[in-house]
């Protein structure tokens, strides 16, 4: 089973994602928060696998939660985000959150992505990375760029894959512009994240335009 800890503090859209999650017979709603500091006080009690967070919560925000959850390891966080709330989101990244999720997500999907960030793939919806990237591509960068000697330690061809990556492309679409079979694109992608430290594709995307790999 997928424990999960939902943390909303809006009543009836947090009732709906317990409705959602509870419906999967592999996902089980360990416990609910209405702010960023229940969700974190949950988290270190419950120690769920995944903790579904809102960005925009009371007393604590999703980011700062984020940042505490994935900081002492407690579990992966999946954000829950409008698009009008990018730089939350951005900042949820760079916390460590393994992905991020529309609030208007269909019930399918949102199971779905559960279950991806809980098998540890943190991978997000290409059209939904490319979406976020376009909308940071077009703002002034308010934190320091990333160092490129971070890239130092990577081969010619896991560059080519961050690259690929930096674009919002989908595993199977790497293959085919790099003319290698998915499985070698996932296995490229596992190392390049080790390698730069990152827990998700999504980091590794960002980091990419960051860099103007």
């Amino acid at each position: 089973m997928i424990r999960v800890l939902v943390a909303e503090d809006q009543s009836a859209v947090r009732a709906g994602l317990v409705l959602i999650l509870g419906s999967a017979p592999d996902i089980e709603v360990a416990g609910e928060a209405a702010d960023g500091e229940q969700a974190v006080a949950l988290a270190r009690e419950l120690r769920p696998d995944l903790v579904l967070m809102d960005v925009q919560m009371p007393r604590l925000d999703g980011v700062s939660a984020t940042r505490a959850v994935v900081g002492e390891g407690l579990a992966d966080v999946l954000v829950l985000t409008t698009f009008d709330l990018d730089e939350y989101v951005f900042g949820a990244l760079r916390a460590g959150a393994a992905g991020f999720l529309l609030k208007n997500t269909d019930a399918k999907d949102l199971i779905a992505a559960v279950r991806t960030v809980a098998s540890g793939a943190g991978i997000v919806a290409p059209a939904v990375t490319r979406r976020l990237i376009a909308e940071f591509a077009a703002k002034p960068v308010r934190e320091p760029a990333a160092d490129p000697s971070v890239l130092r330690d990577l081969t010619r061809r896991e560059r080519e894959v961050l690259s690929c990556l930096g674009e919002g492309l989908s595993n199977a679409a790497v293959a085919e512009r790099l003319d290698m079979a998915e499985a070698t694109v996932k296995t490229h992608v596992s190392r390049l994240l080790g390698k730069l430290g990152l827990r998700s594709r999504v980091q590794a995307a960002v980091l990419a335009q960051e860099l103007g790999v």
